[in-house]
């Protein structure tokens, strides 16, 4: 059974990614997006035009914190061969019905790819927009770079923490 990463939340929190499970390169190094292919922080560092890919991973979630964009994923546990969600068996979710007393400011969740969005109806419980933005996963080919950018800043510059 593999147990994925604590959230990384603040109570400046405006809008939540919530990615599926991480993956291999990113449970080694207990770090959210740590595979070098994953698009996840750069386009993060092209909307708010800072060097991300550069900081080390502590300042990363500093700079997370200080535009109120938070992450976390859908589950909690699961067992899983590699990195794919395709592979993702015996899952078990992260429970998300506390967000917003954890999150005061929280305005907005943006589930990353589509098995993140397969859970959208425990989100939309909430009472909050859900977006579905497409997977920043290198495995996700079939959207450029240019593509998922233009979608994610959409939904960041919607909750002012797009820069």
């Amino acid at each position: 059974m593999l147990h994925g990463l604590p959230p990384v939340l603040s109570d400046t929190t405006r809008l939540l990614v919530l990615g599926s499970f991480p993956g291999r390169a990113s449970l080694e190094t207990q770090r959210y997006y740590g595979h070098p292919q994953n698009h996840f922080w750069k386009i993060l560092a092209a909307i708010w035009q800072q060097p991300l890919t550069d900081m080390p991973y502590a300042q990363r979630i500093d700079t997370l914190h200080t535009h109120g964009l938070g992450l976390w994923d859908v589950y909690a546990t699961c067992e899983r061969e590699g990195s794919l969600d395709s592979a993702i068996r015996n899952a078990q979710p992260n429970d998300v019905s506390g967000l917003r007393a954890r999150c005061p400011q929280l305005q907005a969740i943006a589930h990353n790819g589509g098995e993140s969005f397969r859970h959208a109806r425990h989100t939309q419980a909430l009472g909050l927009p859900v977006y579905r933005l497409p997977s920043t996963s290198p495995a996700n080919a079939s959207w450029s770079f240019e593509r998922k950018l233009a979608a994610w800043r959409d939904v960041l510059q919607r909750h002012a923490v797009g820069g």
